[in-house]
């Protein structure tokens, strides 16, 4: 009896009511027992039933049903994946159905099962077939969204975009660099149409339009301390330009407007300055308290709001922080930047030093100024391994560990002869490193190693006192201190090779030999008598080519190099030219071609020897010079500092001085207050003088208390004023 084949309507059916059965008891046990008694193929009983968990999602959708049905036929298709009863693209596919059908609201809860799920989407079974439906539903949800009016929905969908996929994911990177160039910022450009520098008296009672999340109910409208106009407000706006496309910087114009600009708006800034006690009531209260902060994706460009814009510590905020990235794209090296974008020297300078001002002023501005900016500084700093990382291609983080499949061998004590003599026909010899392996293995015997021709490498003697016979010939006319015999390197190595190959070395001779050079003379001379001469040997025609060419680039290599050949002469050169065949004009030019080359050569390697040696003196006296003016720094430093002590020492002099000047008045003050107060001295009334050397004899006037003198209490003849002047007359 055949088996029962696979019906395909009986099949969906009963998975069908399988699906029921599991979505009201919440267990995927019927739909395991349908999922083995039904007769079929696996891959046939998987379609029916991803078929039959659409069906009952769309009866649920269209009945209205609550997400929580929803979200079980999706833990039931979750289920089935992992239990291997449908295929691993089925959530997702219901996921992307569910979200296509139901309104904002409810896709805000499908989405919050998507998040916690998170784990589930990135293990194995499930992330090769559900990352691009997962991607897919995401950007179809931020197209429906609105970023001004559901931003957090469409921030949660980047995080979990940014926690699902590895960041070495192509689809969310900007390899290139590109801007966002529609992100266009609009505001009045047109003069005539401004309202600013105009008066305006508005009264409550008449009903100030005030839009929501610009005033507080507390607040009332205060003037503002800025001074604003329209050329303010255009120039402040117009750097948003700026910042949306930073390549417009390495223009010329375009920089010296850019440069104008920032330069007035950050004036202002500095100018006018924040303080925690600005912040309004409501703002200090949600601050306490932890309250709600409300953030807008796009800059508000009404001309009413922008006193109050530059009075908020959190748009000055944004706007220092937009400059400080811009800052940072035009300084660093991105990849797929052209080479056209340099800065200069000048604009390198300007941004270096308004970067510290920007930093200066994020932590001049409240609340938590200072420790706001150190954390921008911070986060700018490690974006600069993100760029250096993509710069690179976009390597993987992750490192896959080795697989060691092989099961692990036991050590032994000794090792076996066939570990180290190798096993099978090769006998391959493991030397225990791949390289010295492989040279020992060359070749299996090492006997025959040692005697192939390759390894020959002396000379015969035809080829070695070749030169040496050319010389002993009286017709070639060379000189004797010009012979190869007279080289004493030349005369050991020949002695060597006459022990090795020739049987003359050892025969007795009556001769008597004074020196090594006449030895050797009489040995070439026997040798040249047994060498066969060339008019013997026999060549064809190609043999007498190939030798011709030969001998051709050989003399012409030793005529390029001819002043470094040991042992040559004018004579040796002379008889080289003497027996040089006849060249044809053609073979002429080809010698000059090639005498030239050599020429060039040996000029070009002159020039880099020259090159490298100016190149090394460049850097001694480039490290001289470091060294020197270093030396002078510490001088300078020593002679300032040699200085200053100079300096304090004579400060502390001149102090002891005005020290010790000021007590000597002292002493003089009170000397003359102690002589004000002594006792006059009381005069001798009717007494003559008691000695002729008296001067006068009339009595001393006391003096008075301010240097005056008192009058005497008896006058005498001789003491009024009119003799007092005769006397004196006299004198």
């Amino acid at each position: 009896m055949s088996p029962p084949l696979f019906s395909l309507p009986e099949a969906r059916l009963r998975f069908t009511n399988s699906t029921r059965d599991a979505l009201t008891n919440r267990t995927i046990k019927p739909l395991l027992n349908a999922f083995n008694q039904i007769p079929g193929s696996e891959n046939e009983k998987k379609c029916t039933l991803d078929q039959s968990f659409r069906v009952v999602l769309e009866e649920e959708i269209i009945n209205q049903a609550s997400c929580e049905n929803v979200l079980a036929i999706i833990s039931l298709a979750i289920n089935g994946v992992t239990d291997g009863i449908c295929t691993a693209s089925t959530p997702f596919v219901l996921l992307g159905d569910v979200l296509d059908c139901l309104p904002l609201d409810q896709c805000d809860k499908i989405f919050t099962f998507v998040e916690k799920n998170v784990t589930t989407w990135k293990s194995n079974t499930f992330y090769s077939a559900g990352k691009n439906y997962l991607l897919r539903m995401c950007n179809d949800l931020l197209r429906r969204l609105s970023k001004s009016q559901n931003t957090v929905f469409c921030g949660r969908i980047q995080l979990f975009l940014a926690r699902l996929f590895p960041l070495s994911e192509k689809s969310g990177l900007n390899l290139q660099s590109q801007f966002n160039l529609e992100n266009v910022t609009v505001f009045n450009t047109n003069e005539q149409e401004s309202t600013l520098g105009q008066k305006h008296i508005e009264e409550r009672d008449e009903g100030m339009e005030v839009e929501e999340g610009e005033m507080g109910d507390d607040e009332a409208p205060t003037s503002c301390s800025i001074p604003i106009d329209y050329n303010l407000y255009r120039k402040f706006w117009s750097l948003q330009d700026y910042f949306r496309n930073p390549v417009q910087c390495y223009e010329k114009i375009s920089w010296k407007t850019f440069l104008k600009y920032s330069e007035e708006v950050l004036a202002v800034f500095k100018s006018y300055k924040l303080d925690d006690t600005q912040a309004s009531r409501k703002k200090l209260e949600e601050l306490k308290t932890g309250g709600e902060h409300v953030y807008f994706a796009k800059f508000l460009t009404s001309e009413k709001l922008m006193d109050l814009q530059l009075s908020d510590s959190n748009f000055r905020r944004h706007i220092l922080l937009q400059y400080l990235i811009l800052f940072q794209y035009l300084k660093g090296q991105v990849k797929f930047k052209s080479s056209n974008y340099v800065l200069t020297d000048e604009q390198s300078l300007w941004i270096e030093d308004t970067t510290k001002l920007v930093y200066q002023l994020l932590s001049e501005n409240p609340p938590d100024g200072e420790r706001f900016s150190k954390m921008v500084e911070h986060i700018l700093n490690t974006e600069e391994n993100w760029n250096t990382w993509k710069n690179e291609g976009c390597p993987s983080f992750v490192k896959e560990r080795p697989s060691d499949s092989k099961p692990s061998r036991l050590v032994r004590k000794r090792p076996a002869p066939e570990d180290f003599l190798g096993k099978g026909p090769n006998k391959k010899i493991l030397m225990g490193n791949e390289e010295l392996t492989r040279l020992w293995n060359l070749c299996p015997d090492n006997m025959e190693a040692c005697k192939s021709e390759t390894r020959e490498y002396m000379p015969t003697l035809e080829e070695f006192f070749e030169e040496a016979i050319e010389q002993a010939d009286p017709e070639n006319m060379v000189e004797n201190e010009y012979k190869a015999v007279n080289n004493s390197n030349y005369g050991w190595r020949a002695l060597r090779l006459l022990a090795r190959r020739s049987p003359h070395f050892f025969q007795p001779t009556n001769q008597q030999f004074k020196s090594l050079p006449e030895y050797l003379e009489n040995m070439v001379i026997k040798l040249a008598k047994e060498l066969p001469p060339p008019s013997e040997e026999i060549k064809t025609g190609e043999d007498e080519d190939e030798e011709d060419n030969d001998a051709l680039l050989k003399e012409n290599n030793e005529t390029a190099c001819v002043s470094m050949i040991t042992g040559s002469s004018p004579s040796q050169r002379l008889v080289k030219i003497r027996k040089k065949k006849k060249c044809t004009r053609d073979e002429m030019f080809s010698e000059l071609m090639l005498s030239s080359h050599t020429d060039r050569a040996q000029t070009n390697a002159w020039r880099q020897i020259m090159s490298d040696c100016r190149k090394a003196q460049n850097d001694q006296e480039e490290r001289w010079r470091a060294e020197e003016s270093k030396w002078r720094a510490e001088e300078r430093a020593e002679a300032r500092m040699w200085r200053q002590r100079d300096g304090r020492r004579q400060d502390s002099m001149l102090r002891l001085l005005e020290d010790q000047t000021s007590m000597l008045q002292c002493m003089v003050e009170l000397q003359q207050r102690q002589l004000e107060h002594r006792l006059p001295l009381q005069p001798l009334c009717n007494q003559p003088p008691s000695s002729p050397s008296s001067i006068a004899s009339t009595p001393r006037r006391p003096r008075t208390r301010w240097g005056g003198h008192r009058p005497t209490s008896h006058s005498t003849t001789e003491d009024c004023p009119q003799k007092r002047r005769l006397s004196f007359n006299k004198f």
